[in-house]
């Protein structure tokens, strides 16, 4: 991808800073242990702990490799960005209080019954968590959008394109998987588990638009290889006259061309011919 190399710019840089407040929130304790069971708490913090470090790093490589890739610095880019970075810091909250207590209560079996509230205190957690994957995968996608619009001014390429749209998908999966979750506690809250639920299907998802994507890449190349050298008038004729000139140097045979053959005599030629049978007869 052409004139995509540059280096790392402002908004970038805060950005960063910001990716980095947002991971120092997750922090499972800033005060060391006193005793072995105040130890074990914080052992059993750190579990959830990475897991919700990674998801927000996973955020973070989506961000670096949308500006790595296309490096807009315009108005709407930075307007669009300042609201994902917004989303991303009030998100860690409800990111980490729903990792804990589902790791609490399923994987260690220490975290009370009723973390989670009433049906009511459980329909606004989830409201909350979703909303923060909408607005986060509804930015991206916007993000996307706007640098298909830019395209003519990037100078993307045809498989520079087909990795956006594919990109592009890939937020949409999201996008649509926190709209159904939220519709799902909206009708009915006694649902809220399944809406939760509802989130383990973006990894099969995202795991066939990767594959469909890999598959479009790789027939867009192949047909690119497959078609003839534009700068030649007919390709399959120039190759086919380079063919025999490889095989006779391959075969020890002079490669250069063959002489022309003699053409007819010139009118000087017949005349000196005509004057030289006269003078025998």
């Amino acid at each position: 991808m052409p004139g995509r190399t540059h280096e790392v710019t402002r908004l970038e840089g805060f950005s960063d800073a910001v990716f980095g407040f947002a991971l120092t929130l997750l922090v499972v304790s800033l005060e060391t242990p006193r005793s072995v069971a105040e130890l074990r708490v914080l052992a059993q913090g750190f579990v959830p702990f990475a897991v919700t470090f990674a998801m927000v790093c996973w955020i973070w490589y989506q961000h670096n490799f949308y500006f790595r890739r296309y490096g807009l610095q315009d108005p709407w880019t930075v307007f669009l960005n300042a609201v994902l970075l917004f989303v991303v810091l009030f998100y860690v909250y409800p990111l980490k209080f729903i990792t804990t207590a589902l790791f609490g209560q399923f994987v260690f079996h220490d975290a009370p019954t009723d973390t989670f509230g009433t049906i009511a205190d459980a329909r606004m957690v989830m409201l909350l968590y979703s909303s923060g994957v909408v607005l986060i995968f509804g930015t991206f996608l916007l993000l996307y959008r706007h640098a298909w619009r830019r395209r003519a001014r990037l100078a993307l390429d045809p498989e520079d394109e087909v990795i956006l749209r594919y990109e592009a998908r890939a937020h949409l999966i999201s996008l649509s998987l926190g709209l159904a979750s939220i519709a799902v506690v909206l009708v009915d809250p006694m649902r809220a588990p399944i809406a939760g639920m509802l989130y383990i299907l973006m990894g099969p998802l995202h795991g066939l638009n990767g594959y469909q994507q890999g598959r479009a890449v790789h027939a867009l190349r192949a047909a690119t290889a497959e078609a003839p050298d534009p700068g030649t008038a007919d390709g399959s004729r120039s190759a086919g006259l380079a063919e025999p000139t490889a095989a006779a140097v391959a075969g020890g045979a002079d490669p250069s061309p063959p002489a022309a053959p003699p053409g007819p005599p010139d009118a000087a030629t017949r005349t000196g011919a005509g004057t030289r049978q006269a003078t025998d007869a």
